[in-house]
């Protein structure tokens, strides 16, 4: 360990003095003195972990990204993994990966080795994260349908409740959940196909298969999570909505709970609302600079209408959700109408749509009013009715936010005005619109350059010879994806006076965006190619946006 102490001491881990105490404990303990380092407080086990893989030259991989296999899993024995704190990660041809948070363990290399009959890689995780991942990984699997079958623990399959109840069902469906949230998925999909049950979860706005599970389990994973959610385990053939919270380490989750039939049974899918990682600041939904200061200009204003357009699952309720906490204080009133609510926000009044009681939008909407509200939010604008009522609401001194399902900034403008919106009512109020998209970021442990192809420099409208962009090769942090989380792509526009002129007109969307670029508004396009420029997305997911 002589190179490791020098490293420690010439990167200004360790001092000389700490370093002489570590060692006199050594001496007394006989434990390994990257141990003795974390558990006096010199540093910490993910600092360490990082360290050792530098000292030894090899990968340092965040367990929490990867998904392992059953199959690789299978190859090392819980014992044994337990017994020298490693964990397989990935199977190449005759190859296994394994995560060690002591690189140069020999014994551990060469028993697993023994064990497995394969060449043994090394990859460096911290002894925390290992031991939380085999705690996770193989009660996982262990929980698997293929082994609950098998120790006959559920033997009555068509007794729905009975068998949602019992021990190894729920915590195949805890772990199922906790994975997702582990991994950070925004959504758990449990889908029956014809002889299996497929497990999936959406992770940077992908779908990715987890598991195959026997299609036997498929009703008391239902029952189980429908009891969880407060619905009708009975209605097999209805569409069904509902929700649940849990804490999961030391955060409160929400889930949104949606079953529908299907020709090969239910499905259902489980929204993810991790309030840590959904309820942001402005500053940290990925705006740039001058577009987080056209927000904050529009939400200081006293009255008017803000609308957030995009697709589904373009961030347009975290955005809101953003900005009603900026501008939640005690001297104001603030009254939401959504379908559904997502999560409760202290100190805003929260009204959930209900056809069936006669909550709709409008009808909400005109109760609101009578609530005397500094602020109104209303979840969606899905009708003249309740376009009309939102927008006489701002024209009386309140500040109203809403989403509309349009493309880009003059898209939202075009629809209300088709909706049947008059033109100079919507040129008076209307005070900012912002569209917006998500894209993946690339992964910056494999990010590398290469030089733009000639159909990116077209694409890109570049003039010159050559063009460095940048890409993830793909690695364990990411699973092999080249890309780690998201950021918003935005297009805000701050409603200008030659804006109202054109929109009491009722013009075209050409011309309102040509008024845009006249005054400096980039739209979602020109956005995304400053995001490519500065290496944090790529031309193809800009690409797949503009084109989809």
């Amino acid at each position: 360990m002589k190179g490791l102490e020098e490293y420690l001491l010439q990167e200004n881990y360790l001092t000389q003095s700490d370093l002489k105490k570590a060692k006199e404990i050594q001496l007394k303990t006989e434990k390994r003195l990257d141990e003795i380092i974390i558990e006096e407080g010199f540093m910490t086990d993910s600092e360490m972990a990082e360290v050792l893989a530098i000292n030894a030259g090899l990968p340092r991989v965040n367990l929490n990204k990867l998904y392992i296999s059953p199959d690789v899993l299978q190859l090392v024995p819980e014992y044994l993994a337990r017994k020298h704190t490693a964990l397989p990660v990935k199977k190449d041809g005759d190859t296994l990966f394994l995560a060690l948070s002591d690189p140069f363990n020999i014994f551990a290399i060469d028993d697993i080795k023994l064990a497995t009959n394969y060449n043994i890689q090394v990859v460096v995780a911290s002894k925390k994260e290992i031991q939380e991942a085999i705690d996770i990984h193989y009660k996982f699997h262990a929980n698997s349908a293929a082994n609950i079958i098998k120790d006959g623990s559920i033997k009555d399959f068509d007794n729905d409740l009975e068998a949602a109840e019992k021990a190894p069902i729920i915590k195949l469906v805890n772990t199922i959940i906790q994975q997702a949230v582990i991994k950070n998925a925004s959504d758990i999909h449990i889908e029956p196909q014809e002889k299996n049950v497929r497990i999936r979860y959406r992770l940077d706005g992908e779908l990715v298969q987890i598991m195959l599970i026997n299609k036997a389990l498929l009703q008391p994973i239902l029952t189980r999570i429908k009891i969880m959610s407060g619905l009708d385990i009975t209605k097999k053939k209805f569409f069904q909505d509902g929700s649940f919270k849990l804490t999961i380490g030391s955060h409160i989750v929400d889930f949104r709970v949606s079953t529908i039939p299907t020709v090969n049974g239910e499905k259902a899918v489980l929204r993810i609302l991790n309030r840590d990682k959904f309820l942001l600041s402005i500053e940290q939904l990925g705006f740039n600079e001058n577009q987080i200061k056209s927000i904050y200009q529009m939400l200081n204003l006293p009255y008017g209408i803000i609308l957030v357009c995009g697709p589904t699952g373009s961030g347009k309720t975290t955005t809101l959700y953003s900005m009603l906490n900026f501008l939640n204080k005690p001297n104001k009133n603030i009254v939401t109408l959504e379908d559904p609510i997502e999560f409760a926000l202290p100190g805003i009044n929260q009204v959930q749509i209900n056809p069936k009681t006669g909550i709709t939008f409008a009808d909400g909407l005109r109760a609101i009013l009578r609530q005397d509200p500094n602020i109104i939010m209303v979840g969606e604008i899905r009708d003249k009715e309740t376009a009309n009522i939102a927008i006489r609401a701002a024209l009386t001194g309140h500040l109203v936010l809403s989403t509309l399902h349009t493309n880009n900034a003059s898209g939202a403008i075009i629809r209300l005005l088709d909706m049947g919106v008059e033109s100079y009512l919507l040129a008076s109020c209307l005070v900012g619109i912002i569209s917006q998209r998500l894209v993946r970021k690339i992964c910056n442990k494999c990010k590398e350059k290469y030089a733009a192809s000639e159909s990116e420099k077209t694409f890109l409208r570049f003039k010159g010879e050559e063009l460095i962009l940048y890409k993830g090769k793909g690695c364990n942090l990411c699973n092999y994806t080249g890309y780690n989380g998201r950021t918003v792509i935005g297009e805000i526009l701050n409603v200008h006076s030659a804006h109202r002129q054109l929109i009491s007109k009722r013009a075209s969307s050409q011309e309102i965006d040509r008024v845009s670029r006249k005054l400096g508004y980039k739209n979602l396009k020109q956005n995304g190619i400053e995001l490519i420029k500065k290496g944090i997305t790529t031309t193809e997911e800009l690409m797949g946006l503009i084109f989809k």
